[in-house]
């Protein structure tokens, strides 16, 4: 009977058993709402990222038809037809021949303009990259059998 006692007095309510049942179930919930919440917040940082590299794209492709189209305007403003008409507009005319000369001045030489004197030299390029991944796998085996694999 003393057996029969303690496994009664061990025996929980059935109250508890079904309060631990709801709150098992409760946190399990809770723990897969929190996975959802963390997992929909990822998708849409992902989605907003997406969507600012999609309209930085676009960004860029305008950028790059506007500078072609600079391109294309600077190219025909400066053709020889355009130069032409625009010399003689302003005055100008051909030279003829005999009407030029050519005067060389000893010492004289051609100013730099000044976007090229205030920009630095760069500095000569300087090899990163070590020896051991600039060798071949026979000048590898070639050392190895050499020095005995002792380097």
């Amino acid at each position: 009977m003393q057996a029969a006692q303690i496994i009664h007095a061990h025996k929980q309510a059935p109250w508890r058993v079904q309060r631990q049942w709801v709150g098992a179930f409760l946190l399990a919930l809770i723990g897969m709402t929190m996975i959802a919440a963390l997992y929909l917040d990822v998708t849409a940082r992902a989605a907003v990222t997406g969507r600012e590299i999609q309209e930085l794209r676009v960004e860029l492709t305008t950028i790059q038809r506007t500078n072609a189209d600079l391109e294309t305007q600077l190219a025909n403003m400066t053709s020889t037809i355009e130069m032409q008409r625009r010399a003689l507009a302003l005055g100008y005319r051909p030279v003829k021949p005999g009407e030029l000369d050519y005067v060389a001045v000893p010492g004289f030489s051609v100013p730099e303009p000044e976007i090229l004197l205030v920009a630095e030299d760069a500095p000569p390029h300087v090899q990163s990259l070590p020896p051991e991944y600039s060798q071949s796998l026979i000048e590898w085996f070639d050392e190895r059998i050499r020095f005995g694999g002792a380097r």
